[in-house]
């Protein structure tokens, strides 16, 4: 039987989501070789979005995050539509602390509204930190460079070709949230105090 390239690549995604674990324990997934950069950034959206939906289990929301023990997990995406689907995908069926969890795309006009988890995307520093400043989600992502001095809890970033996060330390507090050690141990960098 003949594999075709889609196929190959099919089946090296499947692994690497299989490999979500090992993602939080420090080994990280390496982004496609140059030969397949066409599907990098879809590899890069699948993995930023796994990350996100397993930052909930390693967050501890304080107690008027929910309305009661009912009460969703409610991711928010912010210009990623795509990324918005994929962690849909992701989430579908599943909980996180015996809580379901809803994904919603946000458009400005949106962010008003309270989400435990918001994810910024785009390298526009300035405009992530407005966003960010008016937000009132209580961990909030992003993946600008920089935008962890702008209130970000936790930033995307590229090392070695892997995707990897850094943690503001000081933006958590504010923000009223514990993060785990395991997520910290195995954070890029973590930030305590002024950068």
């Amino acid at each position: 039987m003949t594999i075709t390239q889609p196929e190959r690549l099919q089946r090296r995604l499947a692994c690497r989501a299989l490999a979500l674990p090992l993602l939080l324990a420090g080994v990280g997934a390496p982004l496609l070789p140059v030969a397949a950069q066409s599907a990098a950034p879809a590899l890069e959206r699948r993995v930023k979005a796994a990350f996100l939906y397993k930052f909930l289990g390693y967050a501890d929301f304080p107690p008027q995050a929910f309305a009661d023990a009912a009460t969703p997990f409610t991711l928010g995406v912010f210009g990623a539509d795509d990324m918005a689907a994929e962690l849909t995908r992701i989430a579908t069926g599943r909980m996180v602390a015996g809580r379901t969890i809803v994904v919603r795309a946000l458009r400005e006009q949106d962010l008003a509204q309270p989400v435990h988890l918001l994810f910024v995307a785009g390298q526009d520093e300035a405009r992530t930190a407005r966003l960010l400043r008016g937000s009132p989600a209580w961990l909030t992502v992003s993946e600008c460079e920089g935008c962890l001095q702008h209130g970000s809890v936790i930033n995307f970033t590229i090392v070695d070709e892997r995707v990897r996060f850094d943690v503001s330390l000081d933006a958590a507090e504010k923000k009223n949230v514990k993060l785990s050690s395991r997520l910290l141990t195995v954070a890029n960098r973590v930030q305590k105090g002024a950068s």
